[in-house]
């Protein structure tokens, strides 16, 4: 356990800025004895004097002293910031959902540099699973995801209400059969692909449950991406939320996007730590991220 005060320190920086003890006693309305006993305990401390002292009453620092002094003088005025709130602002931790960051992120990162250039932003895309604990940790500041996985500690902002949707290989027959349009019931009478995402597969299979209607699995796929290119490959169909912009899967293939019209909707929201007040740069970025999402998502389906 460290011996020193921080009286004694501001002592010791007092006595080399004053140039003396006596003019150091007077502007720290101490008395000259007592910053005299706090100095030559320091120096005990240290185990070498801080001081020269001269005839007098003249005192320099000594050549340990000079160095010390600096120090401890820098460590004094980072305090005195710390404790006045002056200290540079953290970055803003912003988290995003896996899925939902290749179509969001990058583009809202840009406008929020623009809206806000000398607010530093530390984005992370994770999984809902580490979305929830950072929030509950006090990890994330802020997180853009589904209303998925988490507790009744995070609030919530909805952002964008989106409908879910299929998507299949343009010579599957449910193409077809969407342009009636698509119902859980006529999907459920083809085998699905859903990506394996925790939260977001359970919710799916409880679109179907919920009304009763059977299904069949045929791929559980680690990421959104391998969902749609296995669909995109005939293998079956996939369903979604999130829609990425493209009408071709990563190996290329052709895809076509199909709107559910009984399936509602799920909000896209802002999360963040209820009861847990952001600092200012975080509070300022929570205002203007609502303004880059639309109430909610165009669905208009395409071959």
């Amino acid at each position: 356990m460290l011996a020193v005060t921080l009286r004694q320190i501001e002592y010791a920086t007092a006595t080399a800025r004053f140039g003396g003890v006596t003019a150091a006693a007077e502007a720290l309305n101490v008395s000259q004895p007592a910053l005299s006993v706090a100095l030559a305990q320091l120096e005990q401390t240290l185990g070498q004097p801080l001081f020269l002292r001269r005839p007098g009453g003249r005192i320099t620092p000594t050549a340990f002293g000079r160095g010390w002094l600096t120090e401890a003088q820098a460590q004094l005025d980072a305090l005195t910031r710390l404790m006045s709130g002056e200290t540079p602002a953290a970055p803003v931790r912003l988290a995003c959902f896996e899925d939902l960051a290749p179509t969001h992120l990058a583009p809202l990162l840009r406008k929020l540099a623009a809206q806000a250039p000398d607010v530093a932003i530390a984005p992370e895309i994770l999984p809902f699973e580490a979305i929830s604990d950072g929030l509950r940790h006090g990890r994330i500041d802020l997180a853009i995801t589904w209303d998925l996985g988490l507790d009744s500690s995070a609030d919530r902002l909805v952002l964008q209400q989106v409908a879910p949707h299929a998507v299949a290989a343009p010579d599957h027959p449910v193409v077809a059969q969407a342009r009636r349009g698509l119902t859980l019931a006529t999907l459920s009478a083809h085998p699905l692909i859903l990506a394996d995402q925790g939260p977001s597969l359970a919710h799916m299979r409880a679109l179907f449950t919920a009304r009763d209607l059977p299904f069949t699995v045929a791929h559980r796929t680690a990421t959104l991406d391998l969902m749609r290119s296995f669909a995109a490959n005939g293998f079956g169909v996939g369903l979604s939320y999130t829609r990425p912009a493209g009408r071709r899967s990563h190996d290329g293939a052709r895809l076509a996007t199909l709107p559910l019209i009984d399936a509602g909707t799920e909000p896209i929201i802002l999360a963040r730590t209820a009861g847990n007040p952001l600092p200012p740069a975080a509070e300022r970025i929570a205002q203007l991220i609502p303004g880059h999402f639309t109430p909610s998502q165009d669905q208009d389906g395409d071959s």
